[in-house]
């Protein structure tokens, strides 16, 4: 018996929350935007606008592959039928290989902030926060075991939740700002390339991770209603809806607070938030619990991602095809998932022997941000290919042929920084991560007939083939 994952599960709105849900606005904006502050200061706003272009070029470039090439598989099947199955592997294994490392970057922090609300006195235990990551996983991965159905029922739950709280707490900070004045009146100068010597590519690398996550879309277009559009425009619009709430709490932070007194903000910076804005314990409790829902649904995206990219490659043969099995009822790859669970717990035990959750976020970031740039980058340049004589078309051509193939050049000169500015054990875990796949690519695949290489774009939209069935 054969059989496919789930079609028609989830709507385009649903696949927009998605998106947004793989971004994790909440994370990010409590974990990042403070780094980023601290690197290009009053320009942090400017450096989400400006370093967003190549990551809407991209999505461009994932809308236009997807109308094509609706596949579980997304990065690693669209290189591998235009650019050959090595591309197509390599753009794969970089995606499992980053989704991997942040079931470290977002256990670590997810742990710390529950205890932070319950036992805040035990926050800053590595070995404790660990554990109830650990704790934290176990169930999102027992989640997706059971199925996309309830899966998505859970992550558009915790999604409006926490876009709501953020929302809340924006308007309190607007209000706030507007009846005490603001720290640090709004200028133009704060969307300028106006940089310090060495913080503009630092400040791209770091603007990578914000985004980062919104394709899981991608990879869910066979369980997303109407393939040939809903996963690509969500996606899209995703990309448009975090945009909105980074740049917005960029421009509240620098109007509440010194830009030089990073230590009032960095902890939780949408807690710091909310405290300052007057909305008492009631908005600082429930401001922390946006972030750990925010940390939840981008655990839940990662772990989506990994899963159907790992089923997409086993069914094809290009790893193990016992990856590629899917389970009757629930029509989830239970194998890919059963690998991940285990995986995951192997390298959360390795972080909690870190020196602090600081560590393992600066540690894990860098390393994720090459491999991004480069199955981002290889997504752009397939586009690119594969609308190359739509030149007669001039608006078609500029959206997914130019603006997909510039931004892939973008995030290759980002990746390339990324590389150079790693310390030694970061280039281990992004490079290393990487290299790792070589041991495990077989040029004719694994099992029976090899794996598949369509490289035509006439094969290119070709059905995917169906996936055995684990009884």
């Amino acid at each position: 018996m054969t059989a496919k994952l789930r079609t028609g599960a989830l709507s385009l709105g649903e696949s927009v929350l998605m998106g947004v849900a793989g971004t994790a606005p909440g994370f990010s904006i409590s974990v990042a935007l403070p780094a980023l502050i601290a690197i290009a200061g009053v320009l942090a706003p400017g450096a989400l606008i400006i370093f967003a272009l190549p990551m809407f070029g991209i999505a461009m470039a994932y809308k236009g592959l997807g109308a094509r090439m609706p596949n579980a598989g997304a990065g690693y099947e669209w290189a591998g039928r235009l650019f050959g199955k090595p591309l197509g592997f390599a753009s794969g294994w970089a995606l499992l290989v980053a989704a991997a490392v942040f079931t470290v970057t977002g256990s670590s922090p997810l742990g710390a902030a529950t205890l932070s609300l319950f036992v805040p006195h035990l926050a800053d235990n590595v070995v404790l926060a660990t554990a109830v990551g650990a704790a934290w996983f176990v169930a999102i991965g027992v989640v997706l075991t059971v199925g996309i159905e309830l899966t998505a029922r859970v992550q558009l739950t915790i999604t409006l939740i926490q876009l709501a709280v953020l929302t809340i707490v924006l308007g309190a900070a607007a209000v706030h700002a507007i009846s005490e004045g603001a720290v640090n009146m709004p200028s133009w100068r704060w969307f300028s390339l106006d940089y310090p010597p060495g913080t503009l590519a630092s400040s791209a690398l770091l603007v990578v991770f914000f985004y980062w996550g919104w394709e899981v879309t991608a990879s869910l277009s066979e369980e997303t209603t109407s393939e040939h559009d809903g996963a690509g425009t969500g996606g899209f619009l995703s990309v448009v809806v975090t945009a909105s709430y980074f740049v917005a709490f960029a421009l509240a932070t620098l109007v509440l607070f010194d830009v030089g007194d990073k230590q009032t903000f960095s902890d939780n910076l949408v807690y710091s938030i909310a405290q300052h804005a007057g909305l008492g314990r009631i908005g600082g409790l429930a401001a922390s619990l946006a972030v750990i829902l925010s940390s939840v649904a981008a655990m839940e995206s990662l772990l989506l991602q990994f899963s159907r990219t790992l089923f997409a490659m086993g069914r094809d043969g290009s790893i193990p095809r016992f990856l590629g099995v899917i389970h009757e009822r629930t029509q989830t790859p239970v194998n890919a998932m059963y690998l991940i669970l285990s995986l995951g717990l192997v390298l959360i035990f390795m972080a909690s022997f870190m020196s602090s959750i600081g560590t393992i976020l600066a540690t894990s970031v860098t390393a994720i941000s090459l491999q991004v740039s480069f199955y981002y980058g290889l997504a752009g340049l397939a586009c690119a290919w594969l609308y190359r004589d739509t030149w007669r078309t001039p608006g078609k051509f500029v959206l997914y042929a130019v603006y997909p193939l510039v931004s892939a050049f973008c995030l290759a000169a980002v990746g390339v920084y990324a590389f150079l500015t790693f310390d030694t054990v970061t280039r281990v875990v992004g490079l290393g991560g990487l290299l790792l796949g070589l041991l495990f690519f077989r040029p004719n695949g694994y099992g029976s007939g090899g794996a598949r290489s369509k490289t035509s774009e006439d094969q290119a939209d070709q059905p995917v083939s169906p996936a055995p069935v684990l009884e």
